[in-house]
């Protein structure tokens, strides 16, 4: 192969950045050159990246509330496509490989008028928006699961199932050996962006205080809003409730190791992450993720005995109850630790790699 370009687009949300950061250093470790392109929204997971060259795309998805608006952003969508076009111009890449987010968006239209080939890659178990607006323009179209909604059946020869892209350190970590042995004290890692953090950080320790209440030892590891961070210590303080408060960590590996059940919602980077790490988790949706994908992740991680889907408006009333029953019935984790041992996705990136080369190396 010639030319060792490859272009990553992304958009600016955790469950598209990390994918695209993940496969880029994969790559970059394979000696391809690696530009990774992305929006204002992604520069802060990535701050404290050296090794990759980092592309901001001006983007703003499309807005319907009134005539300004719309324009604005058709303006905003306008601009990004003729800024990536001259981009790749003078940037030409072999490939592009799209992980979704409406900042993907620009760069692969430009890719499609400038005859570069792009794939595009989907997580959830429904197509995302921007996804489907690139289906009839990609090369291929990359999914962690068959069961994946949405793609209308002429575009099915496009489809090829290839797992979870998760980080390398996640693959390598094997922790499932002393998680079946240390469940007398539930170890409860509660994850979440800022929409899920506030609620958590609002509903779930209420939930916790009535488990202490009840006898059963637990220990918190908690994400959270800033603001919330001094309130939930004290909170955990007065309770004799042994915690780790923190608002973001680069380091959620060792959070991993330390859990035994993990409250989170259902992006699904996340529960890709966990089932291959081998934790027992509860799903709580996000209620208002785009044509409800969060809870279509959940249900079918729960349907695969990975996990339990709780959702939101059930916290208060069902919460507690669940967690009594995984505490007093230790089969329950093991079962679900069993089915998450059954699954991996150690050879996604060899086998990534592989598929790349040969799509850049087809003659059309």
């Amino acid at each position: 192969m010639t030319n060792k370009k490859i272009l990553i687009a992304t958009g600016g949300t955790g469950g598209h950045i990390f994918p695209a950061y993940s496969l880029a250093n994969y790559l970059k470790k394979k000696n391809y050159e690696l530009k990774l392109t992305l929006d204002n929204r992604g520069f802060k997971y990535l701050t404290n990246t050296n090794n990759l060259s980092l592309i901001k795309i001006p983007s703003t998805p499309f807005k319907k509330e009134n005539i300004f608006k719309f324009f604005i952003s058709l303006f905003v969508n306008i601009y990004s496509i003729i800024f990536s076009f001259f981009f790749l111009l003078f940037n030409r890449p072999a490939i592009i490989f799209g992980t979704g987010g409406y900042s993907s968006f620009p760069i692969c239209i430009a890719a499609y008028i400038l005859r570069i080939k792009f794939i595009i890659y989907e997580n959830n178990l429904i197509i995302g928006k921007t996804n489907r607006y690139l289906l009839p323009f990609a090369k291929k179209v990359f999914v962690s699961y068959e069961d994946l909604e949405g793609i209308p059946s002429k575009y099915s020869s496009k489809v090829y199932k290839v797992g979870n892209i998760v980080r390398q350190e996640i693959i390598n970590s094997n922790f499932i050996d002393h998680k079946k042995n240390k469940f007398e004290t539930i170890q409860i890692l509660v994850l979440g962006g800022s929409q899920a953090a506030k609620v958590f950080g609002e509903e779930l320790p209420l939930i916790f205080k009535k488990l202490k209440n009840s006898n059963i030892p637990i220990k918190i590891f908690q994400q959270c809003l800033s603001s919330q961070k001094e309130q939930l210590k004290e909170f955990y303080k007065k309770l004799n409730i042994e915690c780790e408060i923190f608002n973001f960590t680069n380091n959620i590996i060792d959070y991993y190791s330390k859990a035994n059940l993990v409250i989170t919602r259902s992006g699904a980077s996340v529960l890709g992450e966990l089932i291959n790490v081998k934790v027992p988790f509860i799903a709580i949706p996000l209620p208002s993720s785009a044509d409800n994908h969060q809870y279509k992740n959940a249900e079918f991680y729960q349907k695969k005995g990975y996990g339990y889907l709780l959702e939101e408006k059930e916290i208060k009333n069902k919460l507690y109850d669940l967690i009594n029953s995984i505490f007093k019935d230790k089969i329950v984790i093991e079962k679900i630790l069993s089915k998450q041992e059954q699954y991996s996705d150690k050879y996604i990136f060899q086998n990534l790699e592989s598929l790349i080369e040969n799509i850049i190396n087809e003659k059309n």
